[in-house]
């Protein structure tokens, strides 16, 4: 199978997953395809073998299906209400309530009456039992075979009325299916038609508009002001603001600079921009995003596996039980035929499972695209119920909880201006490649010192210890306490000493400055817990989830600190990556589900072995898509207790759609007995359910990243 053709196309037409199940199974049919899988979230579908669009068009057995290249911008199909098509349900209608007033004045056997719901029933149903035909001959029962059989059953047996108002429910309860598939569609509709098609291209001097398609690797592309960026690339000449909501979900603007990374189908705000595009179209960040979102809604849910398999024997259960009641009582009891085919017909448009089988996948597709556009990529329907049943979250601590940054926090001036004595240390400083050192150089330029100035000669790195310098003819050291216990006379005296105590017990780094003889500056330097942390951890406990675990590698007294200051409930210090590993196995051996929240590339073991990875900064790190089964795309931990309530919500949508169409199925079925089930009833609550389903799952669109 590796050595055969996969090809991709999109798909227009597909108003109902019933709809698309049966294109994928005509598909699998043709000649040359040996397997196919159609993304109904997406309109997509994928076919190893060989075979041809106007092949595949014709395996669709339903009207208004177009198949395309995957890579071809299909236009927007009009609303269900609007298609042509549908005119002649709206005409059915109408002969439908003519016929019924007219039955009012002269009797609903006259000849008129009947004539006109046959018109009706004609006129509205023709479609439908063109598609139930053709199914009907491939011996495949689905929705439109069953209604087909149930009116014409109706019209043969008299019941012209209940035929023609089928017809027309029927149209509703598709009109609805079609509905909810294009309102959960239209967040991924929104993601393609984020970046422009095409762009302005500086190339061999000259300035020119293409498509994207043939903008290349190194081109530079302008960007007016109110412009968004059609591809990503890298800051080489101008300052401006970017919006990046769309990739990020980040409602502030950001600054960028020459040097800075920008994405595709961003708005540029403020200035002129001139920008090196960095990847092909179809490589971009948002492409790939688009893709994972699109590929993330192919993929079933555990309660979508369920109400598919539920599905495959409940359909046949019913069209058994509608034969046996229409052919038991009459050839058994004598009872009248009429009347228990009736009710056979009722139970064959009961059979029908259109609600129950939407209820699963327009909830996900809703809750994955209301998530894309809030910058979290959800990489399935799987990973979407398994975070709504979360307990415990598991987060690394450098880069996750706290900035990943080091910086200086207390400065401890024993001999000197503390502003020279920074100065110096810097110039020290500037050639350690150590990342404590980085973060000296950040406050020195924070406070504007010149030690670009000062005259460095004789640079040595003291391993483990620090580094020495001759800084204006003088020998400088800067490194841990240790070193100047060995460096000093009289080592460090027991007042500076307690100092360095105190700042190591509050989780601190501590860096000393000074010379062979004297001792003159201590420097704290810590990772500083994000501003957001504490809040994000509370909002999760609220939320539901009972257990927070901090994994870091730090000693205890660091790791206490920041532990205690985020408020997370257990705290494990002192960790190599394979002991990050064997934690998140401990919760499995206790049957326990755990997700782990970190930056996909040095805690990806840890990702990977959690039952639910979450990775962050997704938009700049293409570890952090490919590892994490859930990407938060900006470096914003407050996107988490979004997802989870998303999520949560999710979760609570789809058990509830479940339950009610399987509460409106099962309660239709029981008017059977008392012979109260009459085919406009099986139809209305079809439709019911549809409808309640529909509306219950879009509520999802209304959840928000407060």
């Amino acid at each position: 199978m590796s050595d055969q053709e996969v090809s991709s196309y999109r798909v227009q037409g597909f108003d109902c997953m019933g709809c698309a199940l049966k294109f994928e199974r005509n598909v699998r049919r043709l000649e040359g395809v040996s397997e196919a899988r159609v993304n109904f979230g997406a309109s997509k579908i994928t076919v190893i073998g060989h075979t041809t669009i106007k092949a595949l068009e014709k395996a669709g057995a339903f009207e208004n299906l177009r198949v395309y290249n995957e890579s071809e911008q299909i236009e927007e199909q009009e609303p269900f209400w609007k298609r042509k098509a549908n005119r002649k349900v709206y005409l059915s209608a109408v002969l439908s309530a003519v016929s019924w007033i007219i039955g009012t004045q002269i009797g609903e056997q006259s000849l008129i009456p009947t004539i006109g719901y046959l018109a009706a029933i004609l006129t509205g149903g023709y479609s439908l039992f063109i598609d139930g035909l053709r199914s009907l001959i491939r011996l495949d029962f689905d929705m439109n075979t069953l209604m087909t059989i149930a009116i014409i059953g109706a019209a043969a047996i008299g019941q012209f009325e209940e035929g023609a108002v089928v017809v027309i429910l029927f149209a509703i309860s598709e009109a609805l299916e079609s509905y909810s598939a294009v309102k959960a569609r239209q967040s991924i509709q929104s993601l393609l038609k984020m970046a422009p098609k095409e762009t302005l291209i500086r190339r061999d001097g000259q300035e020119l508009m293409m498509p994207v398609e043939n903008v290349r690797i190194g081109d530079i592309m302008i960007v007016k002001p109110g412009q968004k960026l059609a591809m990503d690339g890298r800051v080489v000449r101008g300052t401006s603001t970017i919006n990046q909501s769309a990739i990020t979900g980040e409602s502030v603007p950001k600054a960028k600079t020459m040097g800075d990374e920008v994405f595709a189908g961003t708005l540029n705000e403020e200035g002129l921009l001139e920008i090196e595009v960095t990847k092909k179209v179809e490589d971009t960040t948002l492409s790939r995003i688009i893709h994972l979102v699109e590929e993330s809604q192919a993929e079933k849910a555990p309660s979508q596996a369920f109400v598919d398999r539920f599905a495959k024997y409940y359909t046949p259960a019913v069209i058994i039980c509608a034969l046996l009641i229409a052919l038991v009582p009459p050839l058994f009891t004598g009872a009248s035929w009429g009347h228990w085919i009736y009710l056979g017909l009722a139970m064959l448009v009961v059979s029908c499972p259109c609600a129950l089988v939407i209820s699963t996948p327009v909830a996900i597709v809703t809750a994955i695209g209301n998530a894309a556009r809030n910058g979290v990529i959800i990489k399935g329907g799987i990973h979407l119920e398994q975070a709504g049943s979360l307990k415990v979250i598991a987060f690394d601590k450098t880069g996750t909880l706290t900035k990943g940054v080091p910086e200086v926090t207390n400065i401890l001036t024993i001999k000197g201006n503390e502003a020279d004595l920074l100065t110096l240390m810097t110039a020290l400083e500037k050639l350690s490649q150590h990342p404590l050192a980085t973060a000296v150089v950040r406050e020195a330029e924070a406070r504007g010192l010149h030690f670009h100035d000062q005259v460095v000669t004789d640079f040595q790195s003291l391993t483990g210890k620090g580094a020495k310098a001759v800084i204006n003819q003088k020998t400088y050291y800067a490194g841990s306490p240790k070193l100047f216990e060995e460096v000093l006379p009289d080592g460090i005296q027991p007042p500076v000493r307690a100092r360095i105590n105190t700042f190591q017990k509050q989780g601190k780094t501590v860096l000393a400055f000074g010379t062979a003889g004297s001792l003159l500056a201590v420097l704290a330097v810590a990772d500083q817990l994000r501003n957001s942390a504490k809040p994000v951890i509370s909002a999760l406990h609220r939320s539901g989830i009972e257990h927070t675990v901090m994994l870091t590698g730090d000693n205890k007294e660091t790791a206490g600190s920041i532990g205690r200051a985020a408020g997370v409930t257990d705290i494990q210090a002192e960790l190599l990556p394979e002991d990050k590993l064997n934690v998140i196995k401990s919760f499995h051996r206790k049957r326990q589900n755990i997700a782990m929240v970190g930056d996909g590339v040095n805690d990806a073991p840890a990702l990977a072995e959690a039952t639910l990875g979450i990775a962050m900064g997704g938009a700049g790190t293409d570890a952090a898509l490919e590892t994490a089964d859930i990407a938060l795309m900006s470096d914003d931990l407050t996107k988490l207790p979004y997802t989870i309530r998303l999520s949560r919500k999710a979760l609570a949508v789809i058990k509830q759609n479940i339950s009610f169409s399987l509460v409106i199925k099962f309660s239709t079925i029981m008017l059977v007995f008392p012979g109260w089930l009459t085919l406009w009833i099986a139809i209305l609550a079809d439709v019911g359910a549809t409808l309640m389903v529909t509306l219950n799952s879009l509520r999802l669109t209304r959840v928000r990243d407060k």
